[in-house]
Order: C-alpha cells, then structure tokens, then sequence
C-alpha cells in the first residue's frame, strides 16, 4: 500500500519570522518599489504629478523608462555638491559621537548598577520628547540673543554674539546631540558584558591602563562602535529636520533636496532618484557592517 505523502508544515522558526518578514515587505520594500517606479517616470501636470511607465495604446503595450532624473544627479554640480556635503556632514557627525560616546559609554558601563541606571536613563529621557521640541530648544540657546551668548556675554568673554544659529556648526551640534543616544546604546551592551578579569589579568602581567585598553577593551568592544556608528551615520545623511531648523541656505543637505523636489518644485520623479540614489550610498557602510560581523562570528567559531 502506497503511503501517502506528509504534509509539509512550516516550522515554528519559520511562523515566528514571518510576521516581521511581511511588516518589511508591506511598510518598506514595497513602498521603496513604487519610489523606484516613480523615478524612471516623467514629470508632468496633474494626478499623478508623473506619467505611467506602462500603458495600452492601440492595442500595443509600451513601456518607457526615463532616466532624465539620474542623467541630472551626475551633471547637475548642485546634487553631486549636496550628496558629498551630506556624506561629509554624517561622517564628521558619526566621528564627534564616538569621540564624545564613547568614553562616556565606559564610565557608564564601569559605574555601580545604581549609578549604571541613573545615567542609562539620562541617555534614554531625551526620547521622551519629540525630536522637534528638542532643536527648538537649541534654537532658542545658539541664535543671537540666546542663552548661549547671553551666558558668555556675561561672563566678559566676548562683546558681540557669536554667529552659531543658521550655520553648519549649528547643524553638526543638533546632529551629534540628536544621534549620540544612537551610538551609546549599542556599544553599552558590549562594554557592560566586558569580562573584567582579562583587564585584572592583563594588570597582574605588568600592562598599564592605556595598554590594556588598547590590547583588550577596544578590540572586544569594535563591533559596539561598528553599529553604533552605522545607527549614527546612515540616518544622518537624510536628516532633514535639523539642517532646515538649524542650517542656513548654503547648509546641502539630501532631506532638504528630497523635500524641495517633492513640495517645492512638484518633480516626483526628480526626489525619486535623489531618494533611490541615496540609498545606494547607504547600502556601502551596509555591506560593510554585514561583512564585519560575518567576520566576527566566523573568528568566534
């Protein structure tokens, strides 16, 4: 008697990654397509403010893919200028939140467990608040009369207010204090798993504090600063709240383009490509973090 063929049911591994596996397709992949669509379209008047890249004439389906938009990006100097100064103001953003987070991560993770939840909820409190309230606050403490240079003026150490507000300094203070929490998250769970006694090991053995963190702590805690700084630098570079609040009109930024693109100028297909060319940037810095902790975990085994 033939037997008949199981079932195959999915695994429980398999009903456990599905949910989130469609959240992605539904809310991002599919959305990222349509963007992708729009953007080898053409603009013109109307609903939708671009043409169908596949219609029915006659009888004759024809399909027509416009690549002015990304013919643009490459000739245009305005968005090469924008896309480099993105790029810059994200790199040099990601370089002061290491510089600043990282020794503050250390103390946090070699502090008392009272003390260590104190501070982590310091670092946490900002995100009680919306992000918008928070840089009008900075608005408020940079511009001219704010409480930055009536506090100096007072002190006597300048006669005239400093001109922060509306510059790319401003920027790059709004953007290391909006995104510091980002780096300091991630590499705190690698410090505060850091086995104190190799450092105790390597002080009975006659290495000094520097040595030992150069020997121990930091290569043990590269992949903290490797997510960190990509949870830093790839929201950075679309940023477009706090270059519009805080920047002046020569402040380039891609979210300030995308935004004009879209609103201003009305060219859908236009923002499409500066988006879809955005984010091939940010699949770089990706590959990269996917290579390391591949790496990471090969050099485990």
């Amino acid at each position: 008697m033939a037997k008949l063929p199981r079932r195959v049911l999915p695994s429980g591994r398999a009903l456990a990654i599905l949910p989130p596996y469609l959240w992605l397709v539904v809310f991002f992949l599919v959305p990222f397509l349509l963007v992708v669509k729009i953007s080898f379209s053409e603009m013109q008047f109307g609903i939708p403010p671009y043409s169908p890249l596949i219609e029915l004439q006659e009888g004759v389906l024809r399909v027509s893919l416009q690549l002015q938009g990304y013919a643009r990006l490459f000739t245009d100097n305005l968005y090469v200028a924008t896309y480099l100064s993105s790029l810059k103001m994200a790199a040099v953003t990601t370089v002061f939140c290491i510089l600043i987070g990282y020794p503050l991560t250390y103390c946090i993770a070699r502090s008392d467990p009272r003390t260590r939840t104190l501070l982590l909820l310091a670092v946490i409190l900002p995100f009680w608040t919306s992000l918008l309230l928070r840089v009008y606050a900075w608005i408020g403490i940079l511009r001219n009369d704010g409480l930055l240079n009536n506090f100096l003026m007072w002190l006597g150490l300048i006669d005239t207010p400093l001109e922060i507000y509306r510059t790319d300094l401003a920027v790059y203070i709004g953007l290391v204090y909006a995104y510091l929490p980002f780096f300091i998250l991630p590499l705190y769970s690698h410090l505060v798993k850091l086995d104190g006694r190799l450092l105790e090991a390597a002080y009975d053995l006659g290495a000094r504090p520097w040595r030992a963190f150069v020997s121990i702590t930091l290569p043990l805690s590269r992949n903290g600063i490797i997510a960190g700084a990509m949870l830093v630098f790839i929201p950075t570079v679309g940023e477009y709240v706090i270059p519009e609040l805080l920047g002046g009109a020569s402040t380039l930024m891609i979210g300030r383009v995308m935004w004009t693109e879209f609103f201003g100028n009305t060219d859908w297909p236009m923002a499409a490509a500066v988006t879809c060319v955005m984010v091939l940037l940010l699949l770089v810095p990706l590959a990269l973090f996917q290579h390391s902790q591949v790496r990471a975990l090969e050099e485990r085994r």
